[in-house]
């Protein structure tokens, strides 16, 4: 421990002494710092930074690089163990440093850097960080994991870790002061890493964001693993794209109006009790505007979710809704072909390469009791962040907010209310409601899109102000000012119009929703109130 704190002083006295003058950023490149490397340090002018393409979408964003202002990047990599190489980057604003740090996380497998959310935190004045959590490649593939024990923890928990530790001392080094407040925002496994932070690490950020947490990541891939057989195992009971759409008209008409508001979204589909029988197929019939019998029971399976040999539930099912759409279950979960799903190829790429470790292990053969078993003992240590007791992260006056929306296909939305309320349960109510909130957004799929008000300061579309329309800025005045959020304003945009919203709905804090007041446009926020 004394070895740590002497390590550590030193690396900042050797900080002070680079952190002032005109060349302070590619000065940092000489610091040392226990168990890092920097690899570059330059300064970047206003306009000038050329990055990738956004991730995920593929997106051109050279416009929004070219609105960038000046900052220093820092590129370094952190080596906790002979098997890591955990690459990350630090921004730092050349003027107007805020004194915050923003720290950002991944999605699927990590394997990249996402630029866009580290520059929007950096054009706001925030010190900004991210990492690969390890390895690089495409967020949906395994492949780095088989036979790397060390990359696994290192993706599953110690990357952020690192990254965070790392970025605080290159604040202190160029500014010349700590960091003052610190905050993390993550969506899908950026939203596990986030819950990782605030269960392992809770003196590593005053605030965190967590969407769509994948934190019970052993049952949900063992979820992923069982719907991908449900779907193949027999070739009648693949549901293919074109029945999709018949899918979810069914679904609407038998629950759009139980909130009072036919307007295409489930405010609450817990109390949808669609059917699939209901839109099954005549005998010897089988075109797009029904279900054979196999593909409806192959639905009912997926809304049902797995149970394991003795009938307990293993992880909440899907819940009904935005089946359709860019965002629904066409990508995520039936896929454009039988096992070609993004599900499938998360579930396939884990059980391979991080369970069975064994590159040709077939996913027919997948038994949900001891494959879930064997993913407990192997990796829920590195993996899981399903601690509900987060005194700690409390005691120093951490702040929490969940959000998930309710028609995600990736992640079932349940799963987030059941982490909540575990949370509930460990701390008690009271303790719990002065540091954590969950929101629970109708019609929004996975981290954003869907029928649904799906803009409202979250990751991926983060905005560092107005406290009444982001749940980010509601965090950071959170933890500033001890104001608790309450209800947020989200919007809806026409792809073609990002300045006026053409739907705007409250989020209410859970478990309130939204309820129609009964007169007046249900396009406007206005017209709703928070109720149980």
């Amino acid at each position: 421990m004394k070895t740590t704190h002497l390590l550590l002083a030193s690396s900042l006295l050797v900080f002070s002494v680079l952190a002032f003058g005109d060349d302070a950023c590619e000065k940092l490149a000489a610091a040392k710092i226990p168990g890092a490397t920097i690899t570059l340090s330059q300064t970047v002018a206003a306009g000038t930074f050329a990055g990738p393409p956004a991730p995920f979408s593929g997106m051109d964003v050279s416009a929004f690089y070219k609105g960038l202002p000046a900052f220093c990047r820092v590129v370094a990599e952190a080596k906790p163990t002979s098997d890591s190489d955990i690459k990350l980057e630090v921004w730092l604003p050349a003027s107007g440093w805020n004194g915050k740090l923003q720290g950002m996380g991944n999605g699927g497998f990590a394997g990249l850097i996402d630029y866009v959310q580290i520059g929007l935190a950096v054009s706001k004045g925030y010190a900004a960080t991210a990492t690969d959590t390890g390895h690089t490649g495409s967020p949906v593939d395994a492949a780095w994991a088989l036979g790397h024990p060390e990359k696994v923890v290192d993706f599953g928990h110690r990357g952020i870790h690192e990254m965070t530790r790392v970025a605080k001392e290159l604040v202190h080094a160029f500014y010349g002061k700590a960091v003052q407040h610190s905050y993390f925002a993550g969506c899908s496994d950026g939203g596990r890493e986030a819950l990782m932070e605030a269960q392992r690490y809770p003196a590593d950020y005053d605030g965190i964001l967590a969407g769509a947490p994948a934190n019970y990541w052993t049952a949900l891939l063992s979820t992923a693993a069982t719907d991908t057989q449900v779907l193949t195992l027999d070739a009648a009971s693949f549901i293919p794209q074109a029945k999709i759409a018949t899918i979810a008209a069914a679904v609407n008409a038998a629950c759009d109006e139980l909130d009072g508001v036919r307007d295409g979204i489930l405010n609450d589909p817990r109390k949808c009790h669609f059917d699939p029988a209901t839109i099954q197929c005549k005998v010897g019939e089988d075109n797009d505007k029904c279900l054979t019998a196999p593909q409806a029971a192959a639905l009912k399976a997926i809304y049902v979710g797995p149970h394991d040999s003795h009938g307990r539930e293993v992880f909440p099912g899907f819940l009904p809704g935005a089946e359709d759409g860019q965002g629904g279950w066409g990508i995520w979960i039936t896929g454009p072909a039988p096992a070609k799903s993004l599900m499938a190829f998360f579930g396939i790429g884990y059980f391979t390469n991080m369970v069975y470790e064994k590159s040709d292990w077939d996913y027919k053969t997948f038994a949900v009791d001891a494959g879930l078993k064997l993913a407990e003992e192997k990796t829920a240590g590195a993996l899981n962040a399903t601690d509900a007791n987060l005194k700690a992260f409390q005691a120093r006056g951490g702040k929490l907010i969940l959000y998930h929306g309710w028609d995600d296909p990736a992640i079932p939305a349940l799963n987030t209310v059941n982490y909540y309320e575990s949370v509930l349960a460990k701390m008690g109510a009271k303790d719990a409601d002065s540091f954590v909130r969950l929101y629970m957004v109708p019609g929004m799929q996975h981290c954003g899109d869907g029928p649904g008000a799906d803009s409202f300061g979250q990751v991926g579309r983060l905005t560092f102000d107005d406290p009444h329309h982001s749940v980010d800025a509601a965090l950071d005045q959170w933890v500033e000012s001890g104001a608790a959020p309450s209800t947020i304003i989200a919007s809806k945009y026409a792809s073609e119009d990002k300045a006026h919203p053409k739907m705007t709905r409250p989020l209410c804090e859970y478990p309130q929703a939204a309820k129609y007041k009964g007169s007046g446009d249900t396009n406007d926020a206005a017209n709703f109130v928070c109720a149980k």
